[in-house]
C-alpha cells in the first residue's frame, strides 16, 4: 500500500479505522466480562437478526430461560438459578453480541459514507475487504466457541476454542491498527535499524503464544490451580508437568503445564524487553518518534507481570457470580496485554524501510 495516504481523505479514513479499533478493544473487554461472570452460555442460539433485541416481555424471558435450563451448565452448575440470576448473565452475553453487531453497522455505514464522499483511494479497498472478512470470521469462531459448551457434560466452552477466539480477535485488532499506522505515520518518522527490527519481531513471536496461553489459563480457570508466587505450589518445575498422555496434550489440557508455560514466557518476555529497551536508547540514529514510543513496551510489560502475579494470588478469593478483586486483576491483565502488542506493532512499523513505501 502507498504510504502517502495522509491528507483529507487519509484523515477521514484513519479516524473511522481508529473508532473501529476502539470498538474492537471494547468488544474484547466485554468478552472478558462475559467470561468472568460465567455468562457466555446464557444464549443458546445464534440469530443474527432476531437476536439483536433481548426479550421484551416476561413470556419471552421465560422462553429463553427454558432454553438455558436445557444446557449442561444449568443442570450441573447453576440449577439454583432464579430468573433474575439468568437475566444478569443473559445481559452480558447479549451486550457482547450486540456490540459485535454495532461494530458491523459502524463499518458498513462508514464505508458507504466514505465511498459516497470519494474518500477511499483504490489502494485502501483491499485492506478494508480483509478487515470485513476477518470480522465475519471472528463472529463464526465465536459461535463455534459457544457451541462447544452446549453439548455433553460441558459447563464451560472449550479452552482451546476460547484461545482461538481471543487470538483471532487480536489478529483483527492488529490488522486494523497496522492499516491505521499506514494512514497516519509519515515516512520521515521511520528509521532503518535491522537489529532493532529483528528484536521486535522476536518479541512479537514470544508475546503472541504468551497471550494465547493466557486465554488457555482463563479457559481452564488455571489460576486457582497454583495460587502461589514465585513458585507453582511450592515447586519451580511442577512434578505433574507431563502427567497427561500423550505428552503433547499437557500443553493444552494440563492446568499446571499451561500455568508453567504462561509464566515462563512472561519471564522470557520481560528479559527480552529490558534488553531491547537498553539497545533502543543506546542507538543514536533512531528517530525522535521511535524513542518516544520505545519506552512503552517496558512499562507495559512490568505492569503486565505485576497484574498477572496479583491475579494469581487473588484467585483464591473468587466467589461464583460475583465481581471481585481477582476479576479486576484478570480483566486489566488482558487489556494491558493487548496494549503491549499494540506498542510493539507501532515500533515494528516505525522500523520498516521507508523506501519500500509501506
Amino acid at each position: 500500500m502507498d504510504s502517502n495516504l495522509n491528507g483529507s481523505r487519509g484523515t477521514a479514513v484513519s479516524n473511522w479505522i481508529l473508532i473501529g479499533i476502539f470498538m474492537l478493544i471494547v468488544q474484547v473487554i466485554l468478552g472478558g466480562i462475559t467470561r468472568l461472570t460465567g455468562s457466555g452460555l446464557s444464549i443458546t442460539e445464534w440469530n443474527v437478526v432476531t437476536g439483536a433485541l433481548p426479550p421484551l416481555n416476561e413470556q419471552g424471558w421465560l422462553v429463553e430461560f427454558e432454553k438455558y435450563q436445557a444446557t449442561p451448565q444449568y443442570r450441573i452448575l447453576n440449577a439454583d438459578f432464579t430468573l433474575g440470576d439468568f437475566k444478569f448473565i443473559f445481559f452480558w452475553e447479549w451486550f457482547h453480541r450486540f456490540w459485535a453487531r454495532l461494530i458491523g453497522v459502524v463499518f458498513v455505514i462508514g464505508f458507504v459514507y466514505l465511498v459516497a464522499k470519494k474518500k477511499l483511494k483504490p489502494e485502501m479497498q483491499r485492506p478494508l475487504l480483509v478487515l470485513f472478512l476477518l470480522g465475519a470470521l471472528q463472529g463464526a469462531v465465536g459461535w463455534i466457541m459457544v457451541a462447544s459448551g452446549l453439548t455433553g457434560d460441558a459447563v464451560y466452552v472449550k479452552p482451546t476454542r476460547l484461545a482461538l477466539h481471543f487470538i483471532f480477535a487480536l489478529g483483527l485488532i492488529a490488522y486494523a491498527y497496522w492499516f491505521y499506522l499506514q494512514l497516519t505515520v509519515k515516512p520521515g518518522e521511520k528509521t532503518v535499524q535491522p537489529v532493532l527490527k529483528k528484536r521486535i519481531i522476536w518479541l512479537v513471536i514470544i508475546l503472541v503464544p504468551q497471550l494465547m496461553y493466557g486465554a488457555l489459563m482463563a479457559g481452564h480457570k488455571a489460576a486457582t490451580s497454583a495460587a502461589t508466587w514465585p513458585t507453582i505450589n511450592g515447586e519451580w518445575i511442577p512434578e505433574a508437568l507431563f502427567r497427561e498422555t500423550p505428552w503433547l496434550l499437557n500443553f493444552i489440557e494440563n492446568k499446571l503445564t499451561v500455568h508453567f508455560v504462561h509464566r515462563g514466557l512472561a519471564y522470557i518476555l520481560l528479559v527480552m524487553v529490558v534488553l531491547f529497551t537498553v539497545k533502543a536508547f543506546r542507538t543514536p540514529s533512531v528517530t525522535t518518534t521511535f524513542k518516544r514510543w520505545a519506552k512503552w513496551p517496558l512499562l507495559l510489560t512490568f505492569l503486565q507481570v505485576l497484574l498477572g502475579i496479583f491475579a494469581v494470588l487473588t484467585s483464591t478469593k473468587i466467589i461464583p457470580n460475583q465481581w471481585g478483586v481477582f476479576e479486576w486483576m484478570a480483566q486489566l491483565h488482558q487489556v494491558v496485554g493487548m496494549l503491549l502488542l499494540g506498542s510493539l506493532l507501532r515500533l515494528l512499523f516505525l522500523l520498516r524501510t521507508p523506501s519500500r513505501n509501506l
